[in-house]
């Protein structure tokens, strides 16, 4: 006698123009970490490192908020590496997701941090901070970044050791993968740095930058613009100090519409 009212109370209403996409995994990193897969639509295209409105429907309206895609644009499913924000209007609900739920998403994906916008180079640098390496996660997976760079460095600055693990399971799998781990070889650097425990690099990766630890961790020369090209995404404050660093250097910033040798993302800062 329940079941019809239990389908009623179940049917979401899921407005027009957008993907209604289903949740394959979760999995929760640490009380404020957590990224999830789901379905990638038919017709989805975009660029490794753009990112995508998705939401839930929370009561009876849809709440988004910009997401890099942290999967590579040849991946059939979508992956997100998202923050817990306490009472955020939707990442409060969005931590609760599991497997089977639905989760929905805008049909047009943008962002400055693609390949398009830098000009030829041979070192790339991708500057992030806590969830800032979701862009990242996509472009150190794609193929073509390693077509377009003789090296790659990625470089994820958090708060504890626990928040990096994110990072080193990435390039663990991009090692595992079937032939991922003939394109990247060696071409991939991941330089991973706290700021609040003791650890091995310490510091926050402006800091590193500007006194050379970085470059002397690395063993690879200061900022070259000739050859040296750079992404950046965090939090506004590493946003721009990094910006001003890579500036001092020589490098100047681009755009989709203007390459040049640095971008950033200013959608959203985490």
């Amino acid at each position: 006698m329940n079941a019809p009212a239990k389908t009623e109370e179940f049917a979401i209403k899921i407005p027009d123009g957008v993907y209604a996409e289903t949740v394959l995994s979760v999995e929760h990193y640490t009380d404020h970490l957590f990224r999830f897969r789901m379905t990638r639509p038919a017709g989805f295209r975009f660029r490794s490192g753009e990112f995508a409105m998705i939401g839930l429907m929370v009561g009876d309206k849809p709440i988004y908020r910009a997401y890099s895609i942290a999967s590579p644009s040849w991946d059939e499913e979508l992956e997100f590496f998202s923050i817990k924000v306490p009472n955020g209007p939707l990442t409060s609900h969005l931590q609760a997701i599991k497997p089977g739920d639905t989760v929905l998403m805008r049909k047009k994906p943008t962002g400055t941090l693609v390949l398009d916008a830098l000009t030829p180079g041979k070192r790339l640098y991708m500057f992030s901070t806590g969830t800032g390496i979701a862009p990242f996660a996509s472009l150190i997976r794609d193929p073509e970044t390693y077509e377009k760079f003789e090296e790659v460095i990625l470089t994820h600055t958090c708060r504890d050791v626990a928040e990096l693990k994110y990072g080193f399971d990435l390039v663990e799998e991009i090692k595992n993968h079937e032939f991922l781990s003939e394109i990247v070889g060696n071409k991939l650097k991941h330089y991973a740095t706290v700021t609040r425990e003791e650890y091995p690099f310490k510091g926050r990766i402006t800091d590193l930058i500007a006194n050379g630890k970085m470059f002397a961790d690395l063993g690879v020369p200061p900022l070259n613009p000739a050859i040296d090209r750079g992404m950046i995404c965090g939090s506004s404050a590493m946003l721009k100090d990094t910006k001003e660093l890579l500036e001092k250097a020589g490098l100047t910033e681009g755009a989709n519409n203007k390459p040049a040798e640095f971008v950033i993302e200013r959608a959203f800062v985490g």
